[in-house]
């Protein structure tokens, strides 16, 4: 993905730091939830104590599964300025059974159950036409989503090629736009 996000970054005219979660790509590791989860609080630590980023000019994106750890994330650490969402998913159970409208304590990813815990500026992209995660839960996580602006749904858009499709650069910078034009001057 690097070649994607160079040229992410260059169009946005942003920075873009990017990881991989344990046991994924080059990464060393097991692919656990939990680890999903405590992969991304280093991330976090180290771009706070590290390279000194002030959380009132973060944006978190994530993108499939990696919106599991981004609203968890986002839903403890309030002062993050917001939050991308591509393509996330409501909980595991409900990718198996879409039409499951409660949480049990088995489910994994329960994204849904923490969703109304961030409140900051939320975009939310889905594409309607998404065969791994349904466009549903792009829809729920819209509405249980205190933060939530206009989602940007994308008509006949898969899993994995919302990017292609005209609006998608646009509505991103629109949403950056509106991020710095809150943060305070310094």
């Amino acid at each position: 993905m690097s070649v994607f996000l160079t040229s992410l970054a260059t169009q946005l005219h942003c920075n873009v730091f990017a990881y991989d979660y344990s046991g994924y790509g080059l990464s060393s590791g097991w692919r656990r939830e939990n680890n999903l989860y405590t992969d991304i609080e280093a991330v976090y630590r180290a771009l706070r104590e590290r390279f000194g980023i002030d959380p009132a000019n973060l944006i978190l994106y994530g993108q499939s599964i990696g919106t599991v750890p981004t609203v968890d994330l986002a839903s403890k650490h309030p002062e993050i300025a917001g939050v991308v969402l591509h393509s996330p998913l409501a909980s595991g159970l409900r990718v198996l059974k879409p039409g499951l409208t409660r949480t049990y304590c088995c489910d994994p990813f329960p994204s849904i159950a923490k969703i109304s815990d961030v409140h900051m500026p939320t975009l939310i992209i889905h594409g309607t036409e998404d065969e791994v995660i349904a466009f549903s839960h792009g829809v729920s996580l819209h509405e249980a989503c205190p933060g939530s602006t206009d989602p940007f749904w994308v008509h006949g858009a898969g899993h994995n090629d919302v990017e292609l499709y005209n609006g998608y650069l646009d509505r991103l910078q629109d949403f950056l736009d509106q991020a710095r034009s809150r943060q305070p001057s310094a």
